[in-house]
């Protein structure tokens, strides 16, 4: 009988060279993350100091005037500061309603309601009045209709309505351009 001779060319030190450079990838992508979720501290902690001070000076004038009597009449400058308090206090709202929006949540419900045939694209959601408008493109009606129904069937969403549709007549593959709303729970 004759002996083999196996030769094995490649000691693993590619496979294991690869492995390093995806934990490196990895790791950069956390400090990357990590960074990302600090500065959203760092404004949700600043918004909420701005308030904090609005309110305190908005507390500060309505208690000066309150016991002063009809015959004071407010100065232009603190009535301009006082129209800038109230400005600030709703563009600080605005964005604290921003960041309190169930974000996961309705990432996750589109998320499991898409399927092969359709492409997101575009996703905006209203915080005040809940509702949030998916603009998305179709390969054809039934999938359109079909990810309509998956929206209305998630739990986190409710109220799936279609607004329009369009059909590519130019495009030879006829995909649909399609707009809806949901709103959430």
């Amino acid at each position: 009988m004759r002996r083999l001779r196996l030769r094995f060319p490649d000691s693993g030190g590619g496979a294991q060279r690869a492995g390093y450079v995806v934990m490196m990838l990895g790791a950069v992508a956390l400090a990357g993350v990590l960074y990302e979720f600090n500065m959203a501290v760092n404004e949700v902690a600043y918004w909420d100091t701005r308030i904090a001070s609005i309110e305190r000076r908005a507390q500060r004038s309505t208690v000066g005037t309150v016991g002063t009597g009809p015959q004071q009449t407010s100065s232009p400058s603190s009535y301009a500061s006082s129209r800038d308090m109230k400005q600030e206090v709703k563009k600080a709202n605005a964005v604290m309603s921003e960041l309190d929006l169930p974000w996961q949540a309705l990432f996750d419900s589109v998320e499991y309601a898409a399927n092969p045939d359709v492409a997101l694209l575009s996703f905006q959601p209203d915080a005040a009045g809940r509702i949030m408008r998916i603009g998305a493109e179709a390969k054809n009606i039934a999938a359109m209709l079909d990810f309509v129904g998956a929206l209305e069937r998630e739990p986190a969403l409710k109220d799936a309505h279609l607004l329009k549709y369009e059909i590519k007549r130019d495009d030879p593959h006829r995909p649909v351009i399609f707009l809806l709303t949901a709103s959430w729970t």
